[in-house]
């Protein structure tokens, strides 16, 4: 069997994806490869398909329970022998595993990383002499990434205890050049084939929203998309718990997810939100990476995570089925404070040298500022994104909150000079610099006893912007320090004068600023393309066949415990909807229909679809 007759026989395409064709052709020619690849652009069938077609077990490196049980569910679905090791089986599973394994029952097996220093695990593995080993979510093996697993440095040393040598594949979706080179040496990869294939998700919408109050905003967001799945991602899990209230009591059906929650409560709210007997789950990161379920419609932080990479890797669960999705970041300067605290409490539990700890948290505050500086800037949203992982673009992408938004052009040199020059006497008087909060609060003319205590209230920049409200004020800033004319100070949180300052305080250059305009309040029971990103359908395809295809597959998915995604992803549904196949052999031709499927399940669609048509 050649990679396409695999491909369409298991998985039912007939054509790769950009770069899964390369990927492949390098593993089955026995060579080493790290691939970048953007979530929703098929790297399990880069691990899946060689797997098939090499003699022997491939192992799978993942990290997460949830993703190792999906792509179990997934593969099994589509008539693939695999299994998962991990914590989650009890020592008589577990055994039976290991009796299958050593039987050459499975071609795929996931495994824990932490399962690779167990004795047991390795002298199984030695006797089965896999010809191929992938790491799936690689990132987790640099200190420089953004979910760092200590237990990833491990596998090399598993790797190295087999004789022959397997090939050896990584796989993630979000990878700065630093962390490339860092998953390279670590998992000593011999002179590997190397591909990125992009970052750009053209169907994702990014925005950035600034609320003055949150929640209200958050419950009109998710009125607005109540028909759709969701995920709300809050940074503690006091937040997580308030939020999951907020939303159920606008009549929404949300869960929650955190680590404070028992090991039972968890497992019952995702399996609730995976078999979408719950839309939203509320979440803090520890929910989310490897999650496979397709259908999520938008993601929107409650608050800003670390880091963008962190953001990114959130955000792109949204739209896995290529349909278009919202991805949105409610941002307040109150986040910077959370996310400093979040940085200087892990490391404070690291087991790392003094040195080597101060040295990642110089590296967080830094990757931190990379963060904020995107929730504040004016320009392309999804072009800050690819910049910020080496990708040339557009200067504009026409599908981003600022791209789509109207500006008008205002001079605001004098306001700016007044900023800057509060900023100015501010250090002059104390010897040292304050939060941008502060300097809001000084222009504004707060009365709090903190100016009082200070003195702050005898400054010639005192009250000077009253008039102004504070929002707009902070919108300045926000815009000054995207400019450089102020710079905030991470380890110290506060806001210095910038390189280009000296130029407007003595009046030698002009500033201008492009002021978003508020948009329109919309319908709440209609959606336009900036704030609900509907999905994307075949103009062929009838929309009354692809709802009655969705209620048989989630009747399907309901007879066998699934998630409705196993089935068929949406994707599948609207080709099949298009294409009305009227037998076996063209239902085969529906994109995402295979030959255990076909067998499957073809029947009871071929004949919804008959159904359709003869009324």
């Amino acid at each position: 069997m050649d990679k396409d007759s695999a491909l369409k026989q298991y998985f039912g395409h007939t054509a790769f994806r950009d770069g899964q064709e390369q990927i492949i052709g390098s593993i089955l020619s026995g060579k080493d490869s790290l691939a970048i690849m953007p979530t929703g652009g098929g790297k399990s069938l880069c691990y899946q398909l060689p797997a098939l077609m090499l003699n022997g077990v491939t192992l799978v490196i993942s990290p997460l329970i949830s993703l190792m049980k999906d792509q179990v569910m997934a593969l099994h679905d589509a008539g693939i022998s695999a299994a998962y090791v991990n914590s989650s089986l009890n020592d008589v599973q577990m055994r039976s595993v290991y009796r299958n394994m050593m039987d050459g029952a499975y071609k795929i097996v996931y495994v824990a990383p932490e399962r690779l220093e167990a004795e047991g695990f390795i002298s199984l593995i030695k006797q089965l002499r896999p010809s191929f080993i992938a790491v799936d979510e690689a990132h987790c093996i640099s200190q420089w990434g953004q979910d760092f697993r200590p237990s990833y440095l491990k596998i090399a040393s598993f790797i190295q205890k087999l004789s022959p040598r397997p090939v050896v594949a990584a796989f993630t979706a979000t990878a700065t050049e630093r962390v490339r080179t860092d998953i390279v040496d670590a998992l000593q990869l011999s002179d590997p084939f190397r591909i990125v294939t992009g970052f750009d998700r053209p169907n994702l919408f990014f925005d950035v929203k600034k609320p003055q109050n949150k929640t209200e905003m958050l419950k009109e967001l998710v009125s607005r998309r109540r028909n759709r799945a969701g995920i709300i991602y809050c940074s503690t899990r006091s937040k997580v718990d308030s939020v999951c209230a907020s939303i159920n009591e606008i009549g929404i059906a949300a869960t929650r997810y955190h680590a404070g929650l028992s090991d039972a409560e968890r497992h019952k709210n995702q399996d609730d939100f995976q078999f979408d007997r719950k839309t939203v789950m509320v979440a803090t990161n520890a929910f989310g990476m490897g999650i496979d379920k397709s259908n999520i419609g938008f993601v929107i932080h409650y608050n800003m995570p670390k880091n963008l990479e962190a953001y990114y890797q959130e955000a792109g669960r949204a739209g896995r089925d290529g349909e278009k999705a919202d991805c949105i970041l409610l941002y307040s300067p109150g986040d910077i404070i959370t996310a400093k605290y979040l940085i200087e409490s892990s490391s404070e539990n690291s087991k790392l040298s003094p040195e080597e700890r101060q040295q990642i948290v110089k590296e967080d505050f830094r990757r931190l500022d990379d963060m904020v500086s995107y929730c504040k800037t004016p320009y392309c949203l999804r072009g800050y994104i690819l910049d910020y992982f080496g990708q040339q673009h557009e200067e504009k992408c026409d599908f981003c909150g600022n791209c789509t938004s109207k500006y008008s052009t205002v001079n605001i040199t004098i306001a700016a000079q007044m900023i800057l020059s509060c900023v100015k006497r501010i250090r002059s008087f104390l010897g040292y610099s304050l939060g941008s909060a502060m300097v809001v609060s000084v222009l504004s003319g707060s009365k709090s006893k903190r100016i009082y205590e200070l003195g702050l209230d005898g400054l010639s920049t005192y009250a000077l912007m009253k008039d102004v409200p504070r929002p707009k004020i902070r919108e300045y800033i926000d815009f000054l320090e995207a400019e450089n004319y102020l710079y905030t100070n991470q380890i110290h949180g506060s806001i210095e004068l910038g390189e280009k300052a000296a130029s407007v305080i003595f009046g030698e250059a002009q500033v201008e600023i492009s002021i978003k305009q508020a948009a329109p309040k919309p319908d709440t029971k209609s959606f336009d393309a900036q704030e609900a990103s509907t999905p994307s359908q075949s103009a062929e395809a009838p929309p009354d066949l692809v709802e009655q295809l969705k209620s048989l597959r989630y009747r399907i998915a309901q007879e066998e415990r699934v998630p409705a995604y196993i089935v068929f992803s949406n994707v599948t549904l609207i080709d099949m909807a298009a294409k009305k196949p009227r037998s076996v052999s063209e239902f085969l031709e529906v994109n995402g229909v295979g030959e255990a499927k076909a067998e499957r399940y073809g029947s009871r669609f071929l004949q919804a679809i008959a159904d359709f048509e003869s009324k």
